[in-house]
């Protein structure tokens, strides 16, 4: 599933294909993408409005509208593509935007898994995004605030995988920001000290900044804007590295399942 760099990565491909277009005719194929509203007044309200942004809010992208925001979360394999409208439609193209510029913006997705949201502006409370935590770069992502969030019996691997505590860390980077802090990924949340936490919100910011620098992680069938992959998968230090040597101590990393998710740690730096 992309995470966070990945859809910030998206999303400035994209900003430079279609801001400022207009989509003056919408196809859907598959009903099961739109989430809300209807798949009938989604085509009716999003013609003939203009893209005029799009921001990023966790792992949703958002489509600023006239009068609408469109949020559009990739889950396991959605892709957007610019294409000529000449191009044969793929099977896996589910919903077609025409642009004023004659160009097709499609959204793909072999699984279908991926989902849409057309609000008005003053309704954002409708979309998914109204629920969502701290971004890693929010000012008020403090001890304090984690102190408070994370004060549960439940292992911090699983907390930072909730997107209403820090919004936009996936299983990938998890493993990573956990490997960088030194915290043994089964450690409950109750448990963690404010150095832990600091550390956590510290190697949050460094890892996924470098991350977006390097477009993000190319696993299994991620792909940005027109095909363009990420390397940020030759930096990955533990993150599906089993039975690799640890680079900092030369232990074999270890894979265990946390809460249903493969996870891969150092057992010796992360005690």
């Amino acid at each position: 599933m992309p995470e966070l760099p990945e859809v910030e990565t998206v999303k400035n491909g994209l900003l430079k294909k279609v801001k400022g277009k207009k989509i003056t005719k919408c196809i859907v194929r598959w009903d099961g993408i739109i989430a809300y509203p209807s798949t009938k007044e989604f085509i009716k309200e999003i013609e003939n409005q203009t893209i005029n942004d799009i921001k990023r809010r966790g792992k949703f992208l958002m489509f600023i509208l006239d009068d609408y925001y469109l949020t559009s979360h990739l889950r396991m394999e959605g892709k957007y593509f610019i294409k000529n409208p000449e191009e044969p439609l793929s099977k896996h193209d589910h919903v077609i935007f025409t642009l004023d510029n004659k160009e097709e913006l499609r959204y793909n997705d072999t699984r279908k898994f991926g989902k849409m949201h057309l609000v008005k502006k003053d309704e954002l409370y409708n979309s998914p995004v109204s629920k969502l935590g701290k971004e890693p770069w929010d000012k008020d992502l403090t001890v304090d605030y984690l102190k408070d969030k994370l004060n549960k019996k439940k292992a911090i691997k699983t907390l930072l995988l909730d997107q209403e505590i820090i919004t936009g860390i996936g299983n990938i980077y998890a493993d990573e920001i956990l490997f960088a802090s030194r915290i043994n990924p089964k450690t409950n949340g109750c448990d963690l000290t404010d150095i832990n936490l600091q550390d956590i919100i510290n190697n949050t910011k460094t890892i996924l900044e470098k991350a977006i620098k390097m477009g993000g992680t190319t696993i299994h069938t991620y792909t940005a804007v027109d095909g363009i992959t990420g390397r940020f998968q030759q930096e990955l230090l533990v993150h599906g590295k089993k039975d690799e040597e640890c680079p900092n101590c030369k232990t074999k990393i270890v894979k265990i399942v946390v809460n249903t998710r493969g996870t891969y740690y150092c057992p010796n730096c992360q005690k």
